[in-house]
């Protein structure tokens, strides 16, 4: 696997960091896959699921979010929800110049979420989106709540804990260790970021039945980074043409897992379906 790092400019001038990872023997057909990464974390983290798709022979992009990796921006804030699609769009016009047609999307957790919207806006061509454990439910406290309206009034871009347990990521030591060590990874989330992922629950949730492009649901049955009902709810409205795949005894990070093994072989699946 070969990779490639490079960073490109958003229009407010916040530089993002992107990887492209290529197959070492170049396939007939240039086809493509966008990573989208989740909450806190970074593309660099999906090495592993890059050459599993290079080994099906797609070109594979990642990229850190604004406010994430080592992309620009306040960690773990956004100037305004519009700024991730923006991002996203910019990002996936740049891979896209360089395929034989439009990309798979593939999204998780936080990074889910934003592709099913990005998907459900219809921003740019896709041949196939992919959702991993997408952040498609918050669960708020009323004081939670409470803390959000009052904090987004005066201070919307204070970054507090995200309140992710690491211990839940997966049932590899190793990889809830890396996680911990990761001098890439961190905790925040401001109160703007978390009213767009919030909007963006409520927007798929309301159009996910028209999404008109081969789609593949993966997600953990036990997660306690991500309310899981969040998927459930949406693999009722899905087209009669999405595949959804539930792994019950998986924490979050399914590729991650002592056990991904099903997962990847689920995603092989649908590939060659689609």
């Amino acid at each position: 696997m070969q990779s490639q790092e490079r960073t490109l400019t958003a229009g407010d001038g916040c530089t993002l960091f992107v990887t492209d990872w290529r197959p070492e023997a170049p396939a007939a057909s240039r086809r493509g896959v966008l990573l989208m990464h989740g909450l806190g974390e970074h593309c660099g983290r999906y090495r592993h699921v890059a050459q599993f798709f290079n080994d099906q022979g797609y070109l594979v992009r990642g990229y850190d979010h604004r406010g994430h990796g080592r992309s620009g921006g306040a960690r773990g804030d956004i100037p305004e929800g519009e700024a991730l699609l923006r991002d996203a769009q910019m990002v996936l016009d740049d891979f896209a110049a360089g395929l034989d047609g439009p990309p798979i999307l593939l999204g998780h957790s936080m990074g889910g979420l934003i592709a099913a919207r990005f998907a459900v806006e219809k921003r740019a061509p896709l041949s196939g989106l992919i959702l991993s454990s997408p952040a498609l439910a918050i669960g708020l406290s009323g004081g939670q709540k409470l803390l959000l309206k009052v904090v987004s009034a005066i201070a919307p871009g204070l970054t507090l804990p995200n309140g992710l347990e690491q211990r839940y990521l997966s049932h590899d030591a190793n990889v809830v260790q890396a996680y911990a060590k990761d001098p890439l990874v961190h905790p925040k989330i401001s109160a703007r970021l978390l009213n767009f992922m919030l909007d963006s629950i409520a927007m798929v949730h309301a159009n996910a039945a028209e999404l008109p492009l081969p789609m593949l649901l993966v997600y953990a049955g036990d997660d306690h980074l991500v309310d899981p009902g969040g998927s459930a709810a949406l693999a009722k409205v899905l087209p009669s043409g999405a595949v959804v795949k539930v792994y019950e005894r998986l924490y979050h990070e399914i590729f991650n897992e002592l056990d991904a093994a099903p997962v990847f072989e689920d995603v092989r699946a649908w590939l060659s379906q689609h």
